[in-house]
């Protein structure tokens, strides 16, 4: 028999069961985390901060760039200019995107080996370049900027002669 009371005591609540987290957010969490490591290593592994400085020793750390870098080391252009002089604007801001932007572009091509050797410079590239030797010998091209035929792209192309200036 049941105490009195037993019937005007409620009945226990069943407990909740436990609360479940969502698991997408911890396996999102996951794949970001390996994908930035991933990242972080290859980038360190890649000594990616040397791209950052003008130091002529960090175009030379991809084996493709040897023969330009030997070809440099021996030139005249030597003494005066490093590859940054040459090979990205002379701004500030268009100078650090245009390394951004082959840094990306080599570390893809690099990566998945799908680039020409020897290397071969881009229509972008080149533009750069031909705007760095007139911006540098200026004094020296003048008078030929200015016969130049504005609608021949190729009569002031100072690689069109000088393919091999600088390396």
């Amino acid at each position: 028999m049941l105490p009195d009371d037993a019937e005007t005591m409620p009945a226990s609540p069943v407990p909740a069961p436990p609360k479940r987290f969502p698991v997408w957010p911890t396996a999102v969490s996951a794949v970001v985390g390996i994908v930035i490591g991933l990242m972080v290593f290859t980038f360190s592994t890649a000594e990616g901060l040397s791209y950052f400085s003008g130091d002529p020793e960090a175009c030379v750390n991809c084996h493709v760039m040897r023969d330009q870098y030997e070809g440099w080391s021996h030139s005249s252009h030597r003494e005066w200019a490093t590859c940054n002089d040459c090979h990205t604007p002379h701004t500030f801001f268009a100078g650090y995107l245009s390394k951004a932007r082959n840094g990306w572009n080599h570390s893809a091509a690099f990566t998945t080996g799908d680039f020409p050797e020897p290397i071969v410079i881009t229509e972008r590239n080149r533009q750069i370049v031909v705007e760095n030797c007139i911006d540098c010998h200026e004094a020296v091209v003048s008078q030929m900027i200015v016969n130049a035929d504005s609608h021949d792209p190729e009569s002031v192309a100072c690689l069109h002669c000088h393919s091999d200036v600088g390396h």
